[in-house]
């Protein structure tokens, strides 16, 4: 079965340009940050061109409504290397910080003003980090791990109880369910149909406990991540501390996309899919931030543990394959498409889709001999390449149900980001990944700052440029 069809924003014909999810970002991230009150560049007066807010970026031609071609703000980006008039400045390019809009980008630019340049009523434009940006990452980590003691009254498994939280700031909730600590035995008997080498040899694994999300992030989640300045006019009126607006805004966010990341598969009470493993560490770093509890990905083992809820069959139901329609989304009962979370039946331990609708990520760098290696208590296989990293479950887009048993491992690769055409490839997104998705968890013990640091920064998040250029 063949993955959603492609979307771009930017194509011939498509909806209308809108200014603060297509345009603001690529402005703050490439622009603004040599061409508003205070920079070095103008405090030398090497430019007195603002674009700050709307009536300076229409003056002097920057840009013209109407007139793309005309419009400064246009041209400038699709001048040649060798002009000194190239924005952002070649001289930039070549020390690496900043880079050149890509085609989609510049079109963009052109569209939006073509169609007028709407601007809306009070929108201000502020520097961005580019891609890969320097946030200050133990800072932050030990800034997000004072918060998170301060908030955590749980001390023991006994106090552990289901609970929905709110993310600060918004209406939108989520769900965690507890998971008490145990053994069992990860992967699969060499009897079990459809099994894979890569599942064994099983062994018996301490798991320490910890709440697990109930669903699969979605879309009503991320997007708030995914599109910080629409979040921050959603909390405006809400009167957030300073202090925890400067601490969610410190950790770094996806840059703009340059598809629409459903796919058209829809977004409201949709799991979110495509982002890589990067963006879901960076994600679980964003919403611990706001809520004041330790979030990350569930390493294998924990996946695992929480998929079987204390089973040993191939599916947490049974080793009865035909009875996968009753319990998940899948390639025979999807409609070729992701869907809403929570509408099947769930696992014995609660959580809904946990071998379907999307495949998830885990923390561990995937390893087809790790169980031969791995420790007996807590394993993690950290991180310590781009690819490939481990995925667990099934999906929509499986038409094979031993691709759902509760055993089976996935490798990512960098196929995963064949349609995307920047180089580097981006560190957020996979474009070709509309399988894949993710599931939070949250640790009953509290992790040092340094300990919350090396989950949420993998150090990795960049792509080879050989297997870029091999693309």
């Amino acid at each position: 079965m063949g993955a959603a069809t492609l979307i771009c924003t930017t194509s011939p014909g498509s909806a209308a340009v809108d200014f603060v999810k297509d345009v603001q970002p690529i402005l703050e991230l490439n622009c603004v940050r040599c061409h508003i009150p205070g920079t070095t560049a103008v405090e030398k007066a090497e430019t007195e061109y603002l674009m700050d807010n709307r009536e300076n970026s229409m003056r002097d031609k920057g840009v013209i409504p109407g007139d793309g071609a005309k419009s400064k703000v246009y041209k400038t980006t699709i001048l040649p290397d060798d002009d000194d008039k190239l924005m952002p400045p070649f001289k930039e390019i070549e020390k690496k910080s900043s880079r050149r809009l890509t085609k989609d980008e510049s079109e963009t630019l052109k569209k939006w003003i073509d169609e007028g340049a709407k601007w809306p009523d009070g929108v201000k434009l502020v520097a961005r980090k580019q891609e890969g940006g320097k946030e200050d990452i133990s800072a932050v980590a030990a800034a997000v791990h004072k918060r998170i003691v301060a908030n955590t009254k749980e001390k023991t498994e006994a106090d552990m109880q289901p609970y929905t939280a709110t993310i600060i700031g918004t209406d939108v909730t989520f769900d965690m369910v507890p998971i008490k600590g145990g053994k069992f035995k990860m992967g699969s008997p060499e009897n079990e149909a459809g099994r894979n080498k890569d599942e064994g040899p099983q062994k018996e694994i301490t798991v320490e406990p910890f709440w697990m999300g109930k669903h699969e992030v979605t879309w009503n989640e991320f997007q708030l991540f995914m599109y910080p300045e629409e979040e921050k006019k959603a909390r405006a009126p809400k009167n957030l501390p300073a202090d925890l607006n400067a601490l969610t805004d410190s950790v770094s966010h996806p840059t703009q996309p340059y598809v629409e990341m459903s796919f058209g598969m829809g977004t409201d009470g949709f799991p979110a899919i495509s982002m890589t493993q990067h963006a879901a560490n960076k994600y679980c770093q964003w919403l611990s931030a706001k809520t004041g509890h330790f979030y990350r990905l569930p390493t294998e083992a924990e996946w695992e543990y929480a998929a079987r809820a204390g089973t040993t069959t191939a599916y947490y139901w049974g080793d009865d394959a035909s009875q996968i329609g009753t319990y998940e989304w899948w390639g025979k009962n999807a409609d070729f498409k992701y869907q809403k979370v929570g509408k099947k039946k769930p696992n014995p331990w609660g959580l809904y889709d946990v071998l379907g609708n999307v495949a998830e990520w885990t923390l561990d760098q995937y390893d087809a001999g790790f169980y031969a290696k791995m420790p007996a208590a807590n394993p993690w296989n950290k991180a310590s390449a781009p690819y490939p990293h481990a995925v667990r479950g099934g999906s929509w887009d499986d038409e094979n149900p031993a691709k759902l048993r509760s055993a089976v491992r996935r490798a990512s690769a960098p196929e995963w980001k064949r349609q995307d055409p920047q180089l580097p490839k981006s560190i957020w997104y996979h474009t070709d990944a509309q399988f894949l998705g993710m599931r939070i968890i949250r640790t009953l013990k509290t992790p040092t700052a340094e300990e919350m640091k090396a989950y949420w920064n993998s150090g990795v998040e960049k792509d080879d440029p050989r297997l870029s250029k091999a693309e």
